[in-house]
């Protein structure tokens, strides 16, 4: 004889911000919120609450942006259920409950594998960063059932679906319920803390942040600098001597760029030309004299980088490009540009700026120039910021009388 074995569900602790977004009674939830505010926790615990309600070959869906994002809902779902109450696919990405009902874990790359299935709850995750195709597929999944959705996902710009979809829920469209949530609210809530949302605002740009911790969609739709920063930061050229250079190196149809920065942060060179390679080494190294040096030394970089060290030139330093160090680097720029620390003329530099864009992928943040555009002047005057000399500022500690440690001949050490 089979003696059957019950379990008893707890719903797992969710703030009041949580339960009132995901938990609402309208079938489209539609909800924008900050990183890590507990967007995900909540929706996994409603699909699994829609699931175990269900019967024997329900499909209940996660769908995110890629399998890897997927494929992380998956194992904390996993990780939660006591092993007795499912069947885990490992190459599905399916948990078979004990019921019968199916939770599956998808991707939006491909929005044409989504058709045909008969969905009765789902959620999509970083809705954002998901095809609006995507969007479509699912939806029509969700017809025969009138199964509920969940739409979460942190704000990025407004020229996105999820976005207009956030908005019409907003004004109040029928059976559409909306949300936001932000670093503060789950800052009171006790699930993050107010020092890390502090430091992550003055590590990253504004927007970025905003967009992040706040919610807020920014204003340049997914320029990272902003428009009204980068109007501040024009300035003319400076006459000033340089204290550091940027070259970013031609490739294909490119242009190698230098740029360099005064003591002030203006930028007080500029040059820009499409050469051959050992006229590109003679001109770098005529324009740079010995002044500190950043160097594309990406791909073709790598030899005229090699080039310009040749004889003991150890001024010129390279620097390898990858999304992860682009990112890291642009970041910097993009800080320096909203603080005012540089500032750059008129004409291709600007333009580039303004033109210069960022998306979420799902190995970081890709930044680059608009499709058919260049960022040889951006990355150049990137490479430059990165490569000023820090600025020492000397304080005489207090009680300590401002008397030379040398001797009264070499004068005072505290200025």
């Amino acid at each position: 004889m089979t003696t059957a074995t019950s379990f008893v569900y707890e719903r797992p602790w969710l703030y009041p911000q949580q339960l009132a977004a995901i938990f609402c009674p309208e079938r489209y939830a539609i909800i924008e919120a900050s990183t890590k505010s507990g967007k995900t926790v909540g929706c996994m615990a409603w699909l699994s609450e829609q699931a175990m309600a269900g019967a024997a070959g329900r499909a209940y869906w996660w769908v995110a942006p890629y399998y890897p994002v997927a494929r992380i809902a998956y194992r904390r779902l996993k990780r939660g259920f006591p092993p007795a109450v499912y069947v885990a696919n490992e190459t599905e990405l399916t948990l078979t409950l004990a019921n019968g009902a199916v939770l599956a874990f998808k991707s939006a790359e491909k929005p044409d594998a989504l058709y045909g299935e008969d969905v009765y709850a789902a959620v999509i995750d970083e809705a954002t960063r998901c095809k609006e195709e995507a969007w479509h597929a699912l939806r029509s999944t969700l017809t025969a059932t009138r199964g509920p959705v969940r739409i979460i996902g942190n704000v990025k710009g407004r020229r996105n679906w999820a976005y207009r979809l956030a908005r019409r829920a907003e004004a109040g469209e029928p059976a559409m319920h909306y949300a936001r949530i932000t670093a503060h609210d789950a800052v009171a809530a006790g699930v993050l803390d107010a020092a890390e949302i502090d430091d992550a605002r003055r590590q990253l740009p504004e927007n970025v942040f905003r967009e992040l911790y706040l919610a807020e969609p920014s204003d340049d739709e997914g320029n990272p600098f902003g428009p009204a920063a980068i109007a501040a930061g024009v300035s003319p050229l400076s006459a000033a001597e340089p204290v550091c250079w940027g070259w970013d190196v031609a490739k294909s149809h490119d242009w190698t760029v230098g740029i360099a920065l005064d003591a002030d942060g203006v930028v007080c060179r500029f040059v820009r030309w499409q050469k051959p390679w050992q006229e590109t080494i003679d001109g770098i190294r005529q324009a740079t004299g010995r002044t500190r040096t950043l160097v594309d030394s990406t791909g073709v970089g790598d030899p005229i980088l090699e080039a310009l060290q040749r004889g003991g030139a150890g001024h010129f330093t390279g620097f390898h490009f990858s999304q992860a160090s682009k990112q890291q680097l642009m970041e910097g720029l993009a800080v320096a540009i909203q603080r005012g620390e540089i500032h750059f003329p008129e004409g291709v530099i600007r333009s580039e700026l303004e033109a210069f864009e960022y998306e979420y992928t799902r190995t970081g943040v890709r930044y680059s120039a608009p499709a058919g555009m260049h960022d040889d002047c951006v990355c150049a005057l990137a490479l430059a910021v990165a490569h000023r000399p820090r600025r020492v500022q000397m304080v005489a500690p207090v009680g300590i009388p401002k008397a030379s440690v040398w001797g009264a001949a070499a004068g005072s050490a505290w200025r």
